[in-house]
């Protein structure tokens, strides 16, 4: 299967090194993608800040091949899923494609709906990332509240080259508990994203459209 990948950042590098030369055809501002060379490949993976994609989201749509969006910090159009669809297309868009942070989301459905049970719970979701990220909050973090579906305060620092470091902190006057995810290589990133594109190419019962990468998880899992 061939692979386009358009971003050649941090993580966007390692998708290009993991599947190599024959498998990866590269785009980046000095090489913009074209609707004509996506149509080549049979999948499009796109890590670009949230500020490019402005630049990249229409030509990616008239290709109609399947895309698995890493991009945060971009607020998606309210037709783009009309779009996806009048294209016959699929796509998956994910704040985090580390797969091992599906599971940390299971974790916090449970502590959220647990925490019906503790006295005055205060919730808290603090992120590190690397000094070169735009977006504060992580659009992990902002993932993390979704899921914990309770009023939280959230808070990010940026030092050295950090990959990801998420934490959440729920403590009362008589009990803390603490759950984090850390990153230790961006090979996560660039695995999920692959893995993400591969089910969109060759998984039949995903339908055209959009989901998130935490809905295609659910999915496999179940048919598993």
């Amino acid at each position: 299967m061939k692979i386009s990948v358009i971003g050649k950042g941090k993580t966007g590098g390692r998708v290009v090194d993991l599947l190599g030369d024959e498998l990866a055809e590269a785009f980046d501002e000095g090489n913009p993608p074209t609707v004509e060379k996506l149509k080549q490949s049979d999948a499009v993976i796109i890590f670009v800040p949230g500020d490019a994609v402005p630049d990249i989201i229409d030509i990616v749509i008239e290709s109609g091949i399947p895309a698995a969006w890493g991009s945060t910090g971009y607020d998606w159009p309210e037709d783009l899923e009309d779009k996806v669809v009048e294209h016959n297309s699929k796509w998956v868009l994910a704040s985090n494609f580390s797969l091992g942070m599906n599971i940390i989301r299971k974790g916090i459905e449970a502590i959220s709906a647990g925490s019906a049970i503790l006295k005055d719970p205060k919730f808290h979701i603090h992120e590190i990332h690397h000094v070169h990220k735009k977006d504060a909050p992580s659009g992990t973090a902002l993932s993390w509240k979704e899921w914990l579906d309770k009023e939280a305060e959230v808070t990010s620092a940026r030092e050295g080259d950090v990959k990801g470091i998420h934490e959440l902190n729920l403590k009362t006057e008589t009990e803390e508990i603490t759950l984090k995810h850390k990153a230790l290589d961006r090979a996560l990133f660039a695995e999920g994203a692959i893995w993400a594109a591969n089910q969109l190419v060759s998984n039949s019962k995903i339908e055209t459209g959009i989901c998130t990468f935490g809905q295609l998880f659910d999915q496999i899992m179940e048919e598993q």
